[in-house]
């Protein structure tokens, strides 16, 4: 009988990591594949389920303007649980640290069903930063009964946190897995017909609640100065739809040449133009995993990561929001090419593109098809 496994996410970062593994299981005779989607973040979700070829088995489309997370957490909470009931799934797959992994994980736990957290163990120790991820990332990890870890660090901070060693494998990150499938070498965009093949292409992401407001406007202030002060750097924007984020932006912006603010990009989209960018500075944490294997320096925009084995390595630098760091950071890797070439050679931390392959194997193992336990990603 073929293991019943349900994965559920609602935002397109989700989708992007977890698409490989719900392709994977489709293609894979020993599981029957459920997939459900919330919709927390419906038009950006959708776009990353079409490039995929996903079709949902269940859609609560949930989202709707203006919602809190208290709406978010109660609405995924009540309309998941049918859904469960329905599907009777051998086993529930959430994904690192939305509201929507919590609410879903949590309404797992409900009907006693066993719960695997892909991307688990990820921590900064500080229940604020990033929020409100780090405690739906921790309150996730303890509903869970499996765990799927990106790195050794994510096992070391389960095993503090006593999770049972046993039951942790370290997987590798499926957002590499999902990179094999978007990255083009005969890529164009027509953000190109815009831009001076002569100057570098710094690539910007930023929209993290807890930098909204002040720490965003003095974070874009910065990079305004530099792009105005030089010549040879021009910066891409894709700005998320938030409307905090949307007004920081064009009010700093907006008359800034070199500057290009541009919609939302869909994975195949921004995966490409994050491989002919010469750098990358951004708050995200996908973009952290992303950059490492297509050899780009990031500077974090953030003053903790959960992602701190991409520090080590040396292709992340957190940087924060305070401007004159900012400015000084962004100039270095514009102009120390030893700096550059440093961070740009650092080994990938992250994974392999196997990630997909090891959970599969670590979920026949907890049911008892197979006796070979996977071996971890090292």
């Amino acid at each position: 009988m073929k293991i019943k496994v349900m994965t559920v996410f609602g935002t397109r970062p989700e989708a992007i990591k977890m698409a490989p593994l719900v392709l994977a299981l489709r293609a894979d005779e020993r599981f029957e594949a459920i997939t459900t989607v919330t919709a927390q973040h419906r038009e950006m979700l959708d776009s990353a389920l079409e490039i995929f070829k996903i079709k949902p088995d269940y859609d609560l489309n949930l989202m709707h303007k203006g919602q809190t997370l208290q709406e978010i957490t109660a609405d995924v909470l009540t309309k998941i649980d049918g859904v469960i009931k329905k599907a009777d799934p051998d086993i529930i797959l959430v994904h690192g640290d939305t509201t929507t992994t919590f609410a879903a994980a949590l309404a797992g736990f409900y009907n006693q069903k066993t719960l695997g957290h892909v991307e688990a163990g990820l921590r900064t120790w500080n229940k604020y930063s990033p929020f409100p991820e780090e405690m739906n990332r921790q309150m996730t990890d303890d509903l869970c009964d499996i765990y799927f870890a990106p790195t050794e660090l994510s096992k070391k901070n389960l095993l503090k946190q006593n999770h049972p060693s046993d039951q942790i494998y370290v997987t590798g990150n499926t957002a590499i897995d999902a990179m094999h499938e978007t990255i083009k070498d005969d890529y164009r965009h027509e953000i190109f017909n815009d831009l001076d093949s002569q100057k570098k292409m710094v690539l910007l992401t930023m929209h993290r609640r807890e930098n909204q407001g002040s720490k965003m406007k003095e974070t874009f202030e910065a990079i305004k100065e530099v792009v105005l002060k030089r010549n040879d750097v021009q910066v891409v924007y894709p700005v998320h739809l938030s409307p905090k984020v949307q007004e920081a932006a064009h009010e700093v912006f907006d008359d800034v040449k070199d500057v290009h603010l541009i919609d939302p990009l869909d994975v195949v989209d921004f995966h490409n133009l994050q491989a002919k960018s010469s750098f990358i500075m951004s708050d995200s944490g996908g973009v952290q995993e992303e950059a490492p294997a297509l050899h780009k320096p990031v500077l974090v925009l953030r003053d903790t990561t959960e992602r701190p084995e991409g520090v080590l390595a040396g292709t992340l630098k957190l940087v924060g929001t305070n401007g004159e760091n900012v400015k000084k950071e962004m100039l270095r890797l514009l102009d120390d090419e030893e700096e550059y070439q440093r961070m740009a050679n650092a080994k990938n931390p992250y994974g392999d593109g196997h990630a997909c392959e090891r959970i599969l194997d670590a979920i026949a193992y907890y049911f008892k098809r197979t006796d070979v336990r996977p071996k971890d990603f090292v």
